[in-house]
C-alpha cells in the first residue's frame, strides 16, 4: 500500500533530458547545496530540479528531553511530509519525546509542534501528526526495490545543518541491519551518498523526487543505510491508523549455510538456513529442530517458505519482513536428517522488548542484529 496514494504529490515537472547531462553535475558521493538565484545553466540539472521539488517538504526534528545529560539534553533528526497532516522520521529521534516535545522547522523558517501519533522500534519509524501544516507538497513512497547502481539523493540536515542534499547511488539492497532494539531490519538500502548525524529519518530520494528510504544511520565508512520504502509501506499506514505495527515471529535463530554445513546434511548446493537456536514456547517451537553443540550440522535447514526459495538469511527476514503477517500460517520446505521435509508454522507477533535509552543527536549505535 502506498501511504500517500490517496493524498495530493508534488507536481512532476522534472525535464526529461539526457542521462550523461543530468548526471554531469556532481560526482559519485559528492554533496551539494543548492541556493537561489544560480545561473541558468545549473537550473537544467536533474539534481537541482529534484532538490528544488521536494526540499520545501523535508523537516528539522527537534526534541526537548529534559532528563538527558542532566537536564539539558534533546534529539536532532530529520523528517518528511507524507500527507497534509503527518511526517514520518525515524523512532530513534524522537523516542521517549515528552507530550508537545517535537518541534518541526520547514525550510520556509516556520516553525509547528508536532505529537508523535505511532511508533515502531523494530523499523525504527515513526509518524508525527503536525496541526496546520504549512502549504507544501507531500512525497510519495515508491513500491518497488531500488536498482543497484540507481543515482538517489539523501536530503535533511546533516549536523543540523538545514536543508543539506547529498549525492551517490544505492550500492546495495536487501541489506539486514540491527535495529536498535536488537531485532534486525531487513531490505534495508545501503548507498554512498554522505550520511551524518541528523540525517536520520529524513528521506532518499530517487531522480523522480519520490522516496526510496527513510535514512537510517551512517557507518563513518563513505557507506550509510536507510529503511526501504517496501517495509515503511507496510508500518506508516497502521502507525497512522493504530499508533502501532505487529511484525511477524518465528523464534529462531538461524546461519548461513556454508559448504561444510551443506555437504554435512545432503545438499547439492550451499543454500539455505540452518536453526542454530528454537526459543522455548515461540512458534517455531516444536516445529523445528535446532543443531547441537556436538552437532553443528544436525539441525534443521530451511530452503524454502511458501514455495519461495530462501538462499539466505536476508531473504528469510525479508519474505517475513514483506510478504507476512502474524496470524498466517506458512509452509517451511526443510532438511532434516539429510531428507526434504514440509512442515506448517502459525506466525505471532513479536514480544515485547525493553526500549534503549536514545541517542543524541539522531544516530543510533548498531549491535548485534537478532534472528526472526
Amino acid at each position: 500500500m502506498d501511504v500517500t496514494s490517496e493524498q495530493p504529490t508534488r507536481r512532476r515537472v522534472l525535464r526529461t533530458i539526457g542521462t550523461a547531462a543530468a548526471f554531469g553535475g556532481f560526482g559519485i558521493g559528492s554533496s551539494a547545496a543548492v541556493q537561489d538565484g544560480q545561473e541558468d545553466d545549473d537550473v537544467d540539472s536533474r539534481f537541482t530540479e529534484v532538490y528544488r521539488e521536494t526540499i520545501e517538504s523535508v523537516v528539522l526534528v527537534t526534541v526537548s528531553r529534559p532528563d538527558v545529560g542532566g537536564g539539558g539534553g534533546g534529539g536532532l533528526g530529520s523528517g518528511f511530509v507524507i500527507d497534509d497532516q503527518h511526517v514520518v522520521t525515524n523512532n530513534h529521534v524522537v523516542q521517549n519525546a515528552p507530550e508537545n516535545g517535537v518541534e518541526l522547522q520547514f525550510r520556509n523558517q516556520e516553525w509547528r509542534t508536532a505529537s508523535v501519533v505511532g511508533t515502531d522500534v523494530y523499523s525504527d519509524l515513526a509518524v508525527l501528526r503536525v496541526e496546520n501544516m504549512p502549504d507544501v507538497a507531500a512525497l510519495s513512497f515508491v513500491e518497488s526495490e531500488p536498482a543497484i547502481a540507481q543515482n538517489v539523493l539523501v536530503l535533511g540536515n546533516p549536523l543540523g545543518l538545514d536543508a543539506s542534499i547529498s549525492q551517490g547511488i544505492v550500492s546495495g539492497v536487501d541489506r539486514v541491519l540491527p535495529s536498535p532494539v536488537g531485532f534486525a531490519i531487513p531490505a534495508a538500502i545501503q548507498t554512498d551518498a554522505a550520511v551524518n548525524p541528523g540525517n536520520s529519518g529524513g528521506p532518499l530520494v530517487d531522480l523522480d523526487g519520490d522516496v526510496l528510504g527513510i535514512v537510517f544511520a551512517g557507518t563513518n565508512q563513505t557507506i550509510g543505510f536507510a529503511i526501504s520504502a517496501r517495509l515503511a509501506n507496510r508500518v506508516v499506514p497502521a502507525l497512522i491508523e493504530d499508533g502501532e505495527y505487529e511484525h511477524s515471529y518465528m523464534g529462531v535463530g538461524v546461519q548461513p549455510v556454508g559448504p561444510e554445513i551443506a555437504d554435512a546434511v545432503g545438499l547439492e548446493d550451499a543454500t539455505g538456513v540452518l536453526v542454530t537456536d528454537v526459543v522455548s514456547n515461540a512458534p517455531a517451537d516444536g516445529v523445528l529442530e535446532p543443531a547441537t553443540r556436538s552437532r553443528p550440522a544436525s539441525g534443521d535447514v530451511i530452503v524454502a517458505v511458501d514455495g519461495r526459495e530462501i538462499p539466505n538469511q536476508a531473504q528469510l527476514l525479508s519474505f517475513l519482513a514483506l510478504e507476512t503477517s502474524p496470524g498466517d500460517t506458512i509452509e517451511l520446505r526443510i532438511v532434516r536428517d539429510g531428507e526434504l521435509r514440509t512442515a506448517e508454522l502459525t506466525l505471532e507477533p513479536r514480544p515485547p522488548v525493553e526500549r534503549p535509552q536514545p541517542p543524541v543527536g539522531g544516530s543510533p549505535d548498531l549491535p548485534p542484529a537478532i534472528d526472526p
